[in-house]
Formats: structure tokens, C-alpha cells, sequence
């Protein structure tokens, strides 16, 4: 028994060595004017402040430009504002920085709906999904700051991420959790500091990190393998209001262009045509038994792998140590019988 208990917990040791260590996040850009991409980010000054003369980017609705911020909605009932780059992209690895800042009166859960950051290939639709439209084609990330599904376990406000070829629909009444890829909570509202969501899209891989705890370092929220994204897109914040309120301030939008090797065969790519999707485990739609969403993050790769294993070996060892007693026992029984 005790040289088969030896062999189990060799073959755990190199299976747990074989699965090697938990992946570490991306690293972000430190936030560099080096490859900044100035005809997509949004900045102070804003040129043509309090008008609708900023020569690059486009703002419809309730939204409003101020000399120190964009304010997308105002603290009261029933608006919606957004706000769009008129450039289309045409990188294929790139970094968003977005300093933004939810605040307002509500307290507790009597505050809403949220912020929502876009590429996408509709620009300039106002709908009811955070302020934009339903049944987009591309990725939203959303900052959701109000529970409309009362038994969630979620955390709120929570931050999650969404592809759509503009077959899927957004819900309301679940807080999109049927659509979401993952998501994280945040504590990222009526904060006293300066708020930052950062995400990164390079080589089919999504990150999203924040810096909400003012600690000047970026925190680990998505990611995601698998995502595909077409070039020509525009990006995009929206924000809306229902019977709850609160302002949803942009402060900036930075874009940074990421220096990233693609393999020879990319080249012959048409970027522009690829249709935004996904390579998952299962379809989103199909995770209905899960209230979190943190499953849905990519394919069983790095620490996934090191639980799956961990678990098995774990179930293997309990179950030769019953069997050792269980035989024990029967062959204790089976002497008294000599």
C-alpha cells in the first residue's frame, strides 16, 4: 500500500509539472505616446469643447463635451449618450486606455445603468443597450452597475466582455449573462480617485485589466483566447440611464498601437472581412447554470489544466485508499475463516 501511495503521488508531482505554472496577465503598455494613435484617442483639450466641431469624434443624444470631461449622461432618469471615433481602425493589435468616472447621488443599489466601451461596425446608433444599439457586429465591453436580475451572485458594478456578429441580443433582465465571454466586479464607482479600464486585443487574444483601487498598477479582470476581430471598425463609449441615474464621464480614450509578429500566412488575410467570433469550450448562450460567467474565459489552457489534473488526482488517490481498506478489511474477514 505504501509503494502504490508512493507511485500515486509521483504521477501527481509530474502531471502537476507538466501542467505547468498559472499564466501571468498580459502586460500593458505603460501608456507612452510612442505609439499612440492620435486619430483615434480623445483627449483635454478637446477641440471644439461644448460643440459639435471636434473634428474626430462624433456625440449624439445626451451627451455633452466640457473642458475637463465628456459627460455621456447626466445624473437623471431616462438618458442615453454616446460618443464615436469617426476614423475606422485598421490595426490589428491595439491597446485602449479609457480614464473614465461614474458618480452621482444614489447610494447602495439606487443608481444605474452603466458605461459601455465599443468596436464595432455600426457607429452612431442610439439603442437600449447602454445607450447603443442591439444586435451589434463586433466587441462591447460593459460596465454594468446596476442588478436587474434579483437573484444573481454576482457582485455589482461588473465589468464583462462580448462578441456579436449581430445575431445575438443582448438581455436586459440577466445582465447579459448569457451573452458574456467573462467578466470580473469592480468597485469603480463614486470613487474620490481616478478611474482606468484598459483593453488589449492582439493576436486573437482579450485582455482587460483595471486601476480602480488607486494603486497605480493594473488588476487582471478578462482573458479571453479565441477572439477574433475584423479591422475597420470604430470605437466608441455609450452610457444610459433608466428610472436609476448617474453621470458617466469619459475623460479619455487612448489607443496605442502594439508591435506584435503575425505568421507569414496572415498575410494573405483580408482583416476587413473576418466576422467577429469566438472558439469556446460551448456556446454562451449554452452556460445557463452559470451565474457567474467566470467559466466562459477560454479554451482549458494554464491553471484550468492544473485544477482538471489537480482534482483527478485527487479522486484517484481517495479512491485507492478506500480500495486498500476496502480489501484489507476482506481479506482480515477470510482469515477467521481458516
Amino acid at each position: 500500500m505504501a509503494a502504490g501511495a508512493g507511485g500515486l503521488v509521483a504521477t501527481a508531482a509530474l502531471l502537476l509539472a507538466l501542467a505547468g505554472p498559472r499564466p501571468v496577465p498580459a502586460e500593458l503598455t505603460d501608456g507612452n505616446s510612442e505609439h499612440l494613435k492620435r486619430e483615434h484617442s480623445l483627449m483635454k483639450p478637446y477641440q471644439g469643447a461644448g460643440s459639435a466641431a471636434m473634428p474626430l469624434w462624433d456625440f449624439q443624444d445626451s451627451t455633452i463635451v466640457t473642458s475637463q470631461y465628456v459627460r455621456l449622461t447626466p445624473d437623471e432618469h431616462s438618458r442615453r449618450g454616446s460618443i464615436w471615433n469617426r476614423v475606422p481602425c485598421f490595426l490589428k493589435d491595439w491597446e485602449l486606455h479609457v480614464h473614465f468616472k461614474i458618480h452621482g447621488a444614489g447610494k447602495k443599489n439606487l443608481h444605474g445603468d452603466g458605461l459601455a466601451l465599443w468596436y464595432t461596425q455600426e457607429r452612431l446608433t442610439s439603442g437600449p443597450v447602454f445607450g447603443s444599439k442591439d444586435n451589434f457586429h463586433g466587441l462591447a465591453i460593459f460596465l454594468d452597475t446596476y442588478p436587474n436580475d434579483e437573484a444573481t451572485e454576482r457582485v455589482f458594478p461588473y465589468i464583462s466582455a462580448m462578441v456579436n456578429n449581430g445575431s445575438l441580443t443582448y438581455d436586459h433582465s440577466k445582465d447579459g449573462r448569457w451573452t458574456e465571454l467573462a467578466g470580473c466586479s469592480a468597485e469603480l464607482r463614486n470613487q474620490n480617485h481616478d478611474t482606468f479600464l484598459a483593453v488589449r486585443y492582439s493576436r486573437g487574444r482579450l485582455t482587460v485589466m483595471t486601476d480602480v483601487e488607486d494603486k497605480n498598477e493594473w488588476k487582471n479582470c478578462i482573458d479571453i483566447a479565441g477572439v477574433q476581430l475584423p479591422t475597420g471598425y470604430f470605437f466608441g463609449a455609450s452610457a444610459g440611464t433608466g428610472d436609476l441615474s448617474d453621470n458617466h464621464d469619459i475623460i479619455s480614450m487612448k489607443l496605442f498601437q502594439l508591435m506584435v509578429e503575425h505568421p507569414v500566412e496572415d498575410e494573405s488575410v483580408d482583416w476587413t472581412k473576418i466576422e467577429p467570433s469566438v472558439s469556446l469550450l460551448k456556446s454562451p448562450k449554452d452556460n445557463v447554470d452559470d451565474p457567474t460567467g467566470n467559466f466562459r474565459s477560454g479554451p482549458l489552457t494554464g491553471w484550468k489544466v492544473f485544477l482538471l489534473l489537480l482534482c483527478a488526482l485527487l479522486g484517484i488517490i481517495v479512491c485507492a485508499v478506500v480500495g486498500a481498506v476496502v480489501f484489507q478489511k476482506r481479506q482480515e474477514r477470510n482469515k477467521r475463516f481458516y
